[in-house]
């Protein structure tokens, strides 16, 4: 069926739409020919992730376009759409930090990572910083030589700051708008990668400091114009501008694409980035694809791009709207070079890692799905109960993908019966889970693992029959520490033995651990909920709808035991926040 489809295909640009069984897109691609890119697939052998893919493919589908820029535009909207299974595995979610010189009447410096909400602030923010302490440290640096404003709200009297002449005291002095303009001019200067004003004022504070007869001042100062003086000579390169750049480098080797960028601002090198990805489409797609989703993230793009010799360019730099250099000579081209070697070198050190860790989580994955003679396992829902004699009974289920936990998939039920009855809690978490599955049409699970015996696999396996969902229900035995023994599966149920020095055993255990660990803490947090919906009820003056309020904004007694009367007026009034406040100071005497 395939191969007659295939021979319908046209030699055309466009975008094909991988579909696995049951009908679900898995990949997503773009070909300047489309049937010579999809006879790809089907002819050959492949490894590693490619032929993962090729062994799931069962149909596909293509959209011929005009151009291959309309191509590239909507490739990355259907992985957008569909968020395919291994065009993930290319995601790159990694995120820096900012620096922001706030356009306010008085500015501040701030520390920012969701840059793309403030567009209207743009050219004032500065970065990226390899981490929260790099670009603190520089925040710090520059409040400790600028007298900036330190505090949020204006204080009605001067602050410490203002006490040790790192603050104005705008607050309660009117400080003249030339001085203060100044203060952002040579702030601003600085971090557009311009040190000279900064170190005039380090070198003035440190003679004024020596001309005090004030050594340790001056050694401080000292100490900072050195600081300065040596990270701007590490980061410096050969470009005699300051315009923002970003140098990717990449390299290919044993299935993977290894991708490196310079982030170069003020004519510094301020951060690099590296990741590294399987290889699944042809090179120049998976580089073009990568730098285009490069910038969705909070990621400022700069005012030039900079790669390697690779097809592709131009249509990437008119979807981006950044002019994109190729580079043939120079130092321009010794950066490009310099960036392609550092991802070979970091392609070299992770390799054993990768594979590692591929072995722990995909290749343990595999073990599974062959052990349990599974066609396929991407997705597996793990469930946990816990309750206190059978009091705050909940259940709690975490999502594994490919060998991954998938955190966002999470999720907590908090079970209505009040009894110490955990077939019953499975019962009702299963059917809640299964049921919404049906109603919404959401992703349905490979495998159901319970953390439990028999009873609870009959338990979930009926509920799932009661649904008309044929779902395969596994379970965990422990032995008799506690620790996870074997597995149990198969009609009629069998004990699988697994060896407890494999990958397949840590990755049960983890699972195991994963969903206990979630329906605990769920666990915790209900009963301190409700320890102090307790108190509360013995509070005069706090009826349901205080009550309310005080569990939103708090949520546990612990929270409210440190605050003072003051602060419990912000959400009741005066003679009530001193009921609570005595109510809880005698609550611990009592202990």
């Amino acid at each position: 069926m395939l191969k007659e489809k295939l021979s319908l295909v046209p030699n055309k640009p466009g975008c094909y739409l991988m579909k696995n069984e049951d009908g679900n897109i898995i990949y997503v691609g773009k070909a300047k020919k489309l049937k010579n890119r999809l006879s790809s697939y089907f002819r050959g052998t492949h490894t590693g992730k490619t032929a993962r893919l090729v062994s799931e493919i069962r149909d596909f589908e293509y959209i011929i376009v005009g151009s291959e820029k309309e191509s590239l535009v909507l490739e990355l909207n259907l992985i957008k759409k569909y968020n395919p299974k291994y065009n993930i595995l290319l995601r790159d979610d990694k995120r820096y930090p900012y620096i922001e010189l706030t356009n306010e009447a008085v500015p501040r410096l701030t520390i920012v990572r969701n840059v793309n909400r403030k567009k209207k602030n743009q050219t004032r923010i500065f970065g990226p910083y390899p981490n929260v302490t790099a670009a603190r440290n520089t925040v710090n640096l520059l409040n400790r030589i600028y007298p900036l404003r330190k505090c949020r709200t204006y204080e009605k009297k001067p602050c410490l700051y203002y006490h040790i002449g790192q603050c104005l005291g705008y607050c309660t002095n009117q400080v003249p708008k030339e001085k203060l303009k100044q203060l952002e001019e040579d702030i601003l200067k600085f971090l557009r990668g311009d040190a000279s004003s900064l170190l005039k004022v380090l070198e003035a504070k440190m003679y004024e400091a020596s001309t005090s007869l004030n050594f340790e001042k001056a050694k401080e100062y000292k100490e900072l114009y050195d600081y300065v003086t040596i990270t701007i000579q590490k980061q410096k390169v050969e470009i005699n501008d300051i315009t923002s750049r970003d140098v990717f480098g990449y390299y290919v080797d044993k299935g993977y694409l290894s991708m490196q960028v310079f982030f170069i601002r003020g004519g510094k090198i301020l951060e690099r980035h590296s990741a590294i990805f399987p290889l699944i489409d042809e090179v120049e797609n998976e580089v073009t694809r990568y730098i285009a989703t490069f910038y969705e993230k909070d990621i400022l793009p700069p005012k030039e791009i900079m790669v390697p010799n690779i097809s592709g360019m131009d249509e990437l730099a008119s979807y981006l709207n950044i002019p994109i250099h190729i580079p043939i000579r120079g130092t321009k081209k010794k950066l490009v070079d310099m960036a392609c070697k550092n991802a070979e070198n970091a392609l070299h050190e992770k390799f054993e890692l990768i594979k590692k860790d591929e072995d722990r989580t995909i290749g343990a994955n595999e073990s599974l799905r062959e052990i349990l003679h599974l066609k396929k396992l991407h997705r597996i829902e793990l469930f946990d109960n816990s309750n206190l004699f059978g009091s705050y009974n909940v259940s709690g289920m975490v999502v594994f993908k490919d060998g991954k936990p998938s955190k966002n998939d999470y999720r907590k039920f908090k079970i209505t019966m009040d009894k110490n009855d955990d077939y019953g809690t499975m019962r009702e978490a299963i059917y809640r889970r299964y049921f919404r599955v049906l109603k919404d049409n959401l992703e349905r699970p490979d495998l159901i693992i319970v953390d439990g015996g028999v009873g609870q696999i009959h338990v979930a396996r009926e509920v799932l029959q009661s649904l008309s969902m044929e779902i395969p229900v596994v379970g965990l035995k422990k032995d008799n520490h506690h620790a996870t023994s074997k597995l149990l599966a198969f009609f009629p149920l069998q004990e699988i033995e697994i060896d407890k020095r494999s990958n397949l055993f840590y990755y049960l255990e983890r699972m195991q651990d994963e969903v206990h660990n979630f329906t605990i803490h769920y666990h915790k947090q209900l009963r301190s909920k409700g320890a102090l919906e307790s108190i509360l009820d013995h509070v005069e003056g706090i009826g349901e709808k205080r009550k309310k309020q005080l569990l939103k904004k708090y949520h546990s007694t612990t929270k409210l035991k440190t605050l003072s009367i003051s602060e419990l007026e912000e959400v009741l009034p005066h003679q009530v926040a001193q009921n609570l406040y005595y109510f809880l100071q005698e609550m611990d005497e009592k202990k």
